[in-house]
C-alpha cells in the first residue's frame, strides 16, 4: 500500500471514529429526552390508592378476579353449573397476596401517552447508540469492547436491549424504564468524559477471535445482572411498603404515588430471580471461555489475576444466591440482597478492579 492510501486509510478510520462519537452524543441526547418523558409518564399518571393494595392484604383470600362460571351436561339431559376456584397470586414469602399495580403511568390515558412517546425515544436512541458502537468498530476493523470507554457504550447498548427484548415479549417491566435511562446516561456521561479511549489498535494479547466470544457474553452477562439487580431493589422498596401497610401504617404520598404503580412484591422477586438464574449458565461459560483464551494468549488457564480473581468471587455469590433459593428456601429480602450483593461484586469486577488493581488484564485504557 503506497504511502498516501495509508494516509487516506488512516483518515477514513479517524472519519468513523468521529461519526461514532457524534452518534454517542446524539444517543445521549435521545436518551434525555425519554428521561424527561418517563418523568412526565409517572408524574401525570393517574395515583392508585392505598386502600387498593391494603384491601387485598386484609383479605389474602380474595380473588384478582372471579372466573366465569362453566356450565356442563349432565347425563340425564339436565345442566349444572360449577364455579371455577377462585385464582389467588400467593407472595413468594408466603405471607400477602396482592396485586400488580397498573405501571408507570398508574392506568391513566395520560400518563400511558407519555409512556409511549417515552418508550419510542428509547428505541431511537437505542438505535443511535448502536450505530454509534458499530462506527466504532469500523473505525478500527475489531470488536468494538478494546478499552473501558468502549466497554461502557457497549454496555449501555446491550443493557437498553435486553429491556426493550423484555418489553417486546410484552413482559411487565415498562416501570424500569426511569430507572434504566438514568443509569445509561450516567454510564454514557461517565465514558464520554473519564473514561474516553481515542480509538486504537489493540494490544497483542486481545487479537484472538476468543475477543468475540468472552468479552460479548461477560457484557450480555452484566446488562441481564443489572435487569436483575433492578428487579431485587425494587422489591426490597415494594415489599417494605407492603409490609407497613399489612400493620396498618399509612405511608407518604410519594411512596404511595410510586410503589402502587410497581408489581406486586412477589412478583418482582420472581422477575429477578428468572433473570438471574437464565443468565448464570451463560456467566459460567464466559469464566470457562475466558479461562480457554488465557491459555492460548499467556500459556496458563488461571492464575487468580485481580480480574479473573473477582470473575470467580462473582460466580460464588451467584451460586450462593441461586443455592440459597433451591435449598434453603431463601426467597424475598434476603434473597434480593444476596442478589445485590453479586450484582455489586459484578460492578467491582469492572470498575474496581480496573481502578485499583494491576495485572494482565490492565489493558483497560485507564
Amino acid at each position: 500500500m503506497t504511502l498516501a492510501a495509508t494516509q487516506l486509510a488512516a483518515a477514513t478510520n479517524e472519519n468513523l471514529a468521529s461519526i461514532s462519537n457524534t452518534l454517542i452524543y446524539s444517543a445521549m441526547a435521545v436518551y434525555t429526552l425519554a428521561f424527561f418523558a418517563y418523568i412526565a409518564e409517572w408524574i401525570f399518571g393517574s395515583r392508585s390508592k392505598v386502600g387498593r393494595t391494603a384491601a387485598a392484604l386484609t383479605a389474602p383470600d380474595t380473588a384478582k378476579a372471579d372466573a366465569p362460571a362453566v356450565t356442563v351436561n349432565k347425563a340425564g339431559g339436565g345442566t349444572a353449573v360449577l364455579e371455577r376456584p377462585k385464582v389467588v397470586v400467593r407472595s413468594s414469602a408466603g405471607s400477602r397476596d396482592v396485586p400488580d399495580g397498573p405501571g408507570a403511568h398508574g392506568g391513566d390515558e395520560q400518563g400511558d401517552l407519555f409512556g409511549r412517546v417515552a418508550v419510542s425515544l428509547t428505541v431511537l436512541a437505542f438505535v443511535v447508540e448502536a450505530a454509534g458502537v458499530v462506527a466504532r468498530a469500523a473505525s478500527v476493523q475489531r470488536a468494538p469492547w478494546g478499552n473501558m470507554y468502549e466497554f461502557n457504550i457497549t454496555f449501555s447498548t446491550v443493557a437498553v436491549g435486553v429491556w426493550l427484548g423484555l418489553l417486546a415479549l410484552r413482559k411487565n417491566v415498562r416501570w424500569l424504564g426511569l430507572i434504566l435511562i438514568t443509569t445509561v446516561l450516567l454510564d454514557l456521561g461517565l465514558a464520554v468524559t473519564v473514561l474516553y479511549t481515542a480509538s486504537d489498535q489493540l494490544v497483542p494479547a486481545l487479537h484472538s477471535y476468543w475477543l468475540y466470544i468472552h468479552v460479548s457474553t461477560a457484557i450480555f452477562c452484566g446488562a441481564a445482572f443489572y435487569v436483575g439487580a433492578a428487579g431485587a431493589l425494587a422489591y426490597l422498596f415494594k415489599d417494605s411498603y407492603e409490609a407497613k401497610l399489612a400493620r396498618g401504617g399509612k405511608p407518604g404520598i410519594l411512596a404511595t404515588s410510586v410503589l402502587e404503580r410497581l408489581p406486586s412484591s412477589a412478583s418482582l422477586d420472581k422477575f429477578s430471580y428468572r433473570i438471574n438464574a437464565a443468565v448464570f449458565p451463560l456467566w459460567t461459560f464466559t469464566i470457562i471461555a475466558g479461562a480457554i483464551w488465557a491459555g492460548d494468549a499467556w500459556g496458563r488457564y488461571w492464575g487468580w489475576d485481580p480480574k479473573e480473581t473477582w470473575s470467580f468471587i462473582t460466580w460464588v455469590a451467584y451460586a450462593g444466591y441461586l443455592h440459597a433459593r433451591a435449598t434453603a428456601g431463601w426467597k424475598g429480602r434476603k434473597a434480593a440482597y444476596l442478589a445485590l450483593i453479586a450484582f455489586a461484586c459484578w460492578l467491582f469486577n469492572y470498575y474496581g478492579v480496573n481502578f485499583l488493581f494491576s495485572g494482565k488484564h490492565s489493558y483497560a485504557g485507564v
